[in-house]
């Protein structure tokens, strides 16, 4: 009796072990891949306003009224991803950031959310 109870808890170590171990690297891989992805479209279509780094300083930022958002900014880095998805798919009232609805599939607007928060990561106000 005791040999089966000895060799069931190696067997649920050992499970338990390779699971820990293999997780977190197949989670990984998913998100370099988007990252990567989300800076492809960042380039595409966010840098000439928002600047490579994010902080609203990009080629075209000094011809706008109204100045594109600092995503390292306080207020930037408490939006959610809820709040960041909004933005993107609506854009801003009464500033020059359109809505990207029409033009982003679902899948590249995370991607592009997942950048921006590679590069200025979420910190919730408390």
């Amino acid at each position: 009796m005791k040999k089966k109870q000895g060799l069931l808890s190696l067997v649920l170590s050992v499970i338990s072990c390779v699971c820990i171990l293999l997780w977190p690297g197949e989670v990984r891989a998913q998100q370099t891949t988007m990252i990567s992805a989300g800076e492809t479209i960042y380039r595409l279509h966010c840098l000439r306003c928002h600047g490579m780094a994010g902080d609203g300083r990009g080629p075209d930022s000094s011809a706008l009224i109204v100045p594109p958002t600092d995503f390292h900014s306080p207020e930037s880095t408490a939006k959610s991803e809820l709040d960041l998805r909004a933005i993107v798919i609506w854009g801003l009232v009464f500033s020059p950031m359109h809505g990207w609805w029409d033009r982003l599939s679902s899948e590249e607007i995370r991607e592009v959310i997942g950048y921006i928060r590679q590069i200025a990561p979420y910190q919730p106000r408390i």
